[in-house]
């Protein structure tokens, strides 16, 4: 009997979950379960389950092609361990095919499929001796089962952004994140490459790092704080805002955006709104270093009543995140399109709300993790069209800037102006920096 090692018995057990709809990955590779294990097999654990929600789409027609009965329905768990092995087969060469299959059938055996193990064992032995298959892309339809993308997502974007920059954005979410990380002194960026960190400019921002090499969670200055993993894009979001006396940051959680709006306005006060009980004491915990200088509220952002009350407010509004399927993979096999709509709705209401938040001359940032026009540009115009004292502030004005205040990198500012819309806001398609996708516009009231 073959044993199934710790980090593929716990990539079998994520994907389970995720599977039954019953967890997020990225909460489970970050639990308690994982973290018991070896850094090698945390390492292996995190490209199993990322690696297979990447590739499902095209392991699942693969696979199927090779049963007895191709139309015949598996059992989720029978369904896992093929998928499982299956990417190791066809993604990981150092493996053994042996040891890969063996482990595999044995995943089906001890979850209840002793008799499914033998067609297990059948499957993959076929898929190890076949050729890799040439996927053409010639076609939306062509490109979303090569690149394991759903095809309505696909066919979407290329008539939204053209088929050439739409195989880009798959190629992209195929790919392995690059992490960034943000630096407020030269001290910490030297006490990271003291503890074997290789860092390199970032393509934006100046503050910013790309990590080339090296475990930053590992390290001390990760643990207290005084530097966290955030995606440059992301960073970019919350300089865009701009300087004020007090801000609300509507949609908090995790902080991330909330601490840069207090690094660089160290005289503001901020509120931070957050719905969910769990990630409020999460950002409790993560904001406590700013003391009392942010107010935390219990409460929707879209249900909101303040009027003519901050300077400032950001509406990184909850959305579909297909600008982040790099790093969210799994995105790709819950949403459905009708989810656009509802997402839209809700998030009118958010920016709404941030409008009649702040007071005349004072701005909002509306921003999203989508590359989907519902909730981007529609939103907005949406917004626009019942707020008659509000305007887009155009981003290349914002962008020249920050450039001049020493944010932005000169190449970055220039790179920046060739992703401004004909609305005047930002979008970031992913991997264009190297980032994920954003969409950002930014609001300004011009009457109370």
């Amino acid at each position: 009997m073959a044993a199934v090692s710790p980090a593929r018995a716990a990539a079998f057990d994520i994907l389970m979950a995720v599977e039954r709809g019953s967890a997020h990955s990225d909460d489970l590779l970050r639990g308690k379960k994982v973290a018991m294990l070896s850094a090698a097999d945390r390492h292996l654990t995190t490209a199993l389950v990322l690696g297979v929600l990447r590739w499902q789409i095209r392991l699942d027609q693969e696979l199927q092609a090779l049963l007895a009965r191709p139309n015949g329905k598996l059992d989720a768990e029978v369904r896992v361990a093929l998928r499982l092995g299956a990417f190791q087969l066809r993604s990981m060469d150092r493996i053994p095919a042996r040891a890969v299959i063996d482990e595999s059938v044995e995943i089906a055996k001890q979850s209840g499929h002793h008799f499914a193990s033998r067609m297990v064992n059948a499957v993959l032995r076929k898929l190890a001796s076949a050729l890799q298959i040439d996927w053409p892309e010639g076609t939306p339809r062509e490109l979303a089962l090569a690149q394991a993308h759903p095809a309505w997502m696909v066919e979407r974007w290329a008539d939204f952004y053209g088929l050439d920059a739409t195989r880009a954005i798959c190629a992209h979410d195929q790919s392995q994140p690059v992490q960034a990380v943000r630096l407020v002194d030269g001290a910490t960026e030297e006490e990271l490459v003291a503890s074997a960190v290789v860092l390199e400019p970032g393509r934006l921002l100046t503050r910013a790092r790309r990590v080339i090499a090296g475990d930053v969670p590992a390290t001390g200055a990760f643990h207290e704080g005084r530097t966290a993993l955030q995606d440059e894009g992301s960073q970019l979001v919350a300089e865009l805002l701009g300087r004020g006396d007090t801000i609300l940051d509507c949609c908090a959680a995790p902080g991330g955006k909330t601490l840069i709006l207090a690094e660089r306005n160290p005289a503001a006060s901020i509120e931070a709104c957050e719905t969910s009980e769990t990630r409020m004491a999460r950002l409790k915990e993560r904001l406590a270093v700013l003391g009392d200088r942010v107010a935390f509220r219990l409460a929707d952002a879209a249900s909101i009543q303040d009027e003519n009350a901050f300077d400032l407010a950001l509406a990184d509004v909850p959305c579909s995140g297909t600008g982040t399927l790099r790093r969210n993979p799994e995105i790709r096999h819950r949403l459905h399109v009708e989810d656009l709509a509802r997402q839209a709705e809700r998030q009118k209401s958010i920016l709404h709300a941030a409008v009649r938040a702040v007071r005349s001359r004072g701005h909002v940032v509306y921003s999203t993790c989508s590359l989907e026009p519902e909730e981007n540009e529609h939103v907005v115009a949406a917004v626009l069209a019942e707020h008659k004292g509000i305007q887009v502030v155009p981003m290349q004005l914002r962008i020249e800037e920050m450039r001049k205040a020493g944010v932005l990198t000169r190449p970055g500012a220039e790179g920046l102006k060739g992703c401004v819309t004909p609305e005047g806001a930002l979008r970031l398609l992913p991997g264009k920096f190297d980032t994920d996708g954003f969409f950002v516009a930014l609001l300004e009231k011009v009457d109370g």
